[in-house]
């Protein structure tokens, strides 16, 4: 098992405190947020789905997360 630290992350400009270490899909679900619903925008990349569970984050990473909302 992992030491456990806690850090920040930047997602949406607001300061996150998270457990590390933690893969992108892991803080999507710690948020409450649609993994299937979402687009991500990981220091500047864009994230594809599939990546979301091999994606770590890193203390002080920048998110934009947009949630995709279907309608007409």
């Amino acid at each position: 098992m992992f030491p456990v630290n806690k850090e920040v992350v930047i997602a949406n400009g607001r300061e996150v405190a998270i457990e590390f270490p933690c893969s992108l899909e892991q803080f999507l679900v710690l948020q409450k947020l649609p993994v299937r619903s979402v687009v991500v925008e990981h220091n500047s990349e864009a994230v594809a789905p599939s990546e979301f569970a091999k994606r770590m984050l890193s203390p002080g990473d920048r998110l934009e997360i947009v949630t995709v909302v279907a309608g007409g």
